[in-house]
């Protein structure tokens, strides 16, 4: 099929279009992926936009889009960041994502954040390198139990459609599908979303794929990292059945995320609100990976305070 057959099935109008199967949506990624006319591409991305992605559509556009991702070393735990950061302060995720990597699982963070530069800015102050190529990943990996790799680096033919917005003006579906890329293949997974409605999109999705355990919650500006001062739904799979739950809030203190962005990412200065973004989103990586008292570690290894490699 041609990509011009996808559109018409989506396109159709009132009462004859549908949508994508997860085939179909498998191979219309396939297509744009090899280079499919630019108009259909864009058509077929505002079509899906405008009618609202299906798991199954999610799921066989990521299917294609995993199916042309190098072969990555093995990693437990996949974090993908993929969220434009305009209403969040500083990236406190990035010191959770270490401490799990200190409880000694290895942890693979990827992603592109437009033209926000407060995750990669804060990369080295959490101590985590950045890896370019499979092999650099499996080194960082080895090493520190941690590394981060770009988009752009990583598939850079997805990274094409998702850069596609500064064309449409709009987001796609494509921001969806780097999120559940998963590229070592890891069982544990987690993510963050801006808006609540892709939290169960996102964990349907997984399961179509054959995902065993993951955590989705709407986190500070789409990334995944707990809010501490209110109670935070939670969805996903645990062994590979639907999962959801309410966190506690952990602090009674009120704070916008911006209000922290002049805070450099370092433990030193962390106050107490910052210090329990740490530790919740931590815990939530944790429990995913399913280890017990899941708070108790996090807490634990932040008191430690065990100073990482140098990035």
């Amino acid at each position: 099929m041609s990509l011009s057959d996808h559109v018409r099935t989506l396109g159709r109008g009132p009462g004859r279009s549908r949508s994508l199967t997860q085939d179909e949506a498998q191979d219309a990624m396939r297509l744009m992926l090899d280079g499919a006319a630019p108009e259909a591409t864009g058509a077929l991305l505002m079509l899906l936009r405008m009618k609202g992605e299906t798991a199954a559509e999610i799921a066989g556009l990521a299917g294609a889009a995993c199916a042309a991702l190098p072969q990555m070393p093995p990693v437990d735990l996949d974090w993908p960041s993929y969220a434009a950061g305009r209403t969040r302060g500083q990236p406190w995720f990035l010191l959770s994502a270490r401490l799990v990597a200190q409880a000694g699982h290895r942890v693979l963070i990827h992603g592109w954040n437009g033209t926000d530069p407060k995750v990669r800015a804060g990369l080295a102050a959490a101590g985590i390198a950045v890896a370019r190529t499979p092999a650099e990943a499996a080194d960082l990996l080895d090493r520190d139990r941690i590394a981060y790799m770009p988009l752009e680096a990583l598939h850079p033919a997805l990274f094409a459609l998702l850069s596609l917005r500064d064309v449409l003006g709009l987001r796609s579906c494509i921001n969806t599908v780097c999120r559940m890329l998963n590229p070592g293949r890891a069982a544990a997974s987690v993510q963050g979303v801006f808006h609540p409605s892709y939290r169960l999109l996102q964990a349907e999705a997984a399961r179509l794929m054959g995902w065993q355990d993951l955590s989705v919650i709407k986190g500070g500006g789409g990334e995944f990292e707990r809010y501490p001062a209110k109670a935070i739904a939670a969805f996903g799979l645990r062994d590979g059945t639907p999962w959801e739950t309410t966190l506690p809030a952990r602090i009674d203190e009120a704070r916008r995320l911006s209000d922290t962005a002049a805070l450099p990412l370092d433990r030193q200065t962390a106050t107490a609100f910052d210090v329990e973004t740490v530790l919740g989103t931590a815990e939530l990586a944790l429990d995913t990976l399913g280890r017990t008292q899941p708070r108790g570690l996090a807490s634990e290894l932040w008191a430690r305070g065990a100073r990482p490699h140098a990035a």
